[in-house]
């Protein structure tokens, strides 16, 4: 009787540890990437969506894009985080690239592979590659434009409600004169409503 009650007693505890501890998602599915995404009130994959594509339809729309004679050469920068959350960055400029991009309209400088470049072009002179193949500095294409921006946001929370506010502004510069020859910004509010406890 006593080890039974012993028994029970380990067991009792050790659920109650489990139950406590944290849970493991071990089941899973695809989803659908533009179904919206409303799991906190966090930025996320479906505010950088709406938010980039509105903008990048904006931009296609400009003189300078859509009114150039040729193909402008545009290069991506930063985008600076004034938000209080840990926001990658660097996925949203890249989402606006290949938006870009797939409009056959615009062509692209790659600011992060340079120094990779600079590295190919010495190893390309080091006397291992053929003479005919080589490439070399001075053929390089020179941007016209930029694209650089910046993400806000506000968060207010009255008792059981919260108001996200997010605003993503991109700006384009003209790299000969410094003009900022088109800005847009797309704003994004959401709204949450805090659970009661044992609901």
């Amino acid at each position: 009787m006593k080890k039974n009650l012993t028994f029970a007693a380990v067991a009792l505890s050790f659920l109650a540890l489990t139950s406590c501890g944290p849970k493991a998602f071990v089941k899973g599915q695809y989803d659908d990437v533009n179904r919206e995404n409303l799991l906190n009130d966090q930025w996320s994959e479906t505010d950088m969506q709406k938010a980039v594509q509105d903008l990048v339809a904006s931009l296609m729309t400009s003189p300078s894009i859509n009114g150039a004679k040729k193909m402008p050469v545009v290069m991506v920068t930063g985008l600076q985080n004034k938000t209080s959350e840990h926001i990658d960055t660097q996925s949203i400029m890249d989402m606006v690239r290949v938006e870009l991009m797939k409009s056959g309209k615009v062509g692209f400088i790659d600011k992060e592979a340079r120094q990779d470049i600079a590295d190919e072009y010495n190893y390309q002179n080091s006397g291992m590659v053929e003479e005919g193949t080589k490439k070399g500095p001075g053929g390089q294409i020179g941007a016209d434009f930029i694209i650089n921006g910046r993400l806000d946001s506000i968060v207010q929370e009255v008792g059981k409600d919260k108001s996200v506010y997010y605003k993503l502004t991109l700006n384009l510069t003209n790299l000969k004169s410094s003009m900022i020859t088109w800005s847009d910004q797309k704003q994004i509010r959401k709204t949450f409503k805090k659970k009661s406890i044992g609901l």
